[in-house]
């Protein structure tokens, strides 16, 4: 797994070092790893997509995957969109409200430069690469005091709102928004996607 690598993309309102046991995690499976800092609030969203893109290229001719928890996951997809050649991997998208957020929705000041994309989501049902989702079912989160759901979710994001059409696979996990990037069977199955295209047939939702 040597000539493959991961880049992992953090949420809103979080830094790299969210990810740093995922990071380890997929460093065990045998993947070269780095992780993407950018300002997902204050900065500029065109500055950090094309940033990006700069490091995958940086990193031919490795085969490049990309791993987003939350906002990161819609950030992986939107770069690969503006790439004038087909990236060589796959994308997992952790919690990623990839149809929207609700509660983005309903506290879009504090979001800055990400409200648009966290409000409305992709406007694309296609991806140039295999996209696999993972979404949490344990409700802990601000989403749970502002009664934002009627269905299952992972007390930021709903189930439903990860459901993107452009996704090849998608599963369920019982952990909490946050959680979704410290669960060791989350980062199992980011694994089994980057190098399968496919999840558990146990988890298959």
């Amino acid at each position: 797994m040597k000539d493959e690598a991961v880049i992992l993309i953090h949420g809103v309102w979080m830094r790299a070092f969210s990810l740093l046991l995922l990071r380890r995690r997929l460093r065990e499976a045998g993947f070269v790893t780095e992780l993407f800092d950018y300002a997902s609030v204050f900065g500029r969203d065109e500055h950090s997509l094309e940033r990006l893109g700069r490091r995958i290229r940086a990193l031919h001719p490795r085969r490049v995957h990309l791993v987003g928890h939350s906002l990161g996951g819609l950030v992986a997809v939107r770069a690969l969109h503006r790439l004038s050649t087909v990236l060589d991997g796959r994308v997992v998208c952790l919690g990623s409200p990839l149809n929207g957020s609700t509660v983005a929705r309903r506290v879009p000041k504090l979001l800055g430069c990400s409200t648009d994309v966290l409000c409305s989501g992709l406007p694309e049902h296609v991806s140039p690469v295999e996209v696999g989702v993972i979404a949490g079912t344990q409700a802990l989160g601000i989403g749970q005091l502002m009664g934002a759901f009627d269905g299952p979710n992972d007390g930021t994001v709903a189930v439903a709102e990860t459901r993107w059409p452009g996704a090849v696979a998608h599963c369920e996990v019982n952990t909490s928004h946050t959680g979704l990037v410290l669960s060791g069977e989350a980062a199992d199955l980011t694994v089994r996607f980057l190098r399968s295209g496919r999840f558990d047939e146990a988890c298959a939702s």
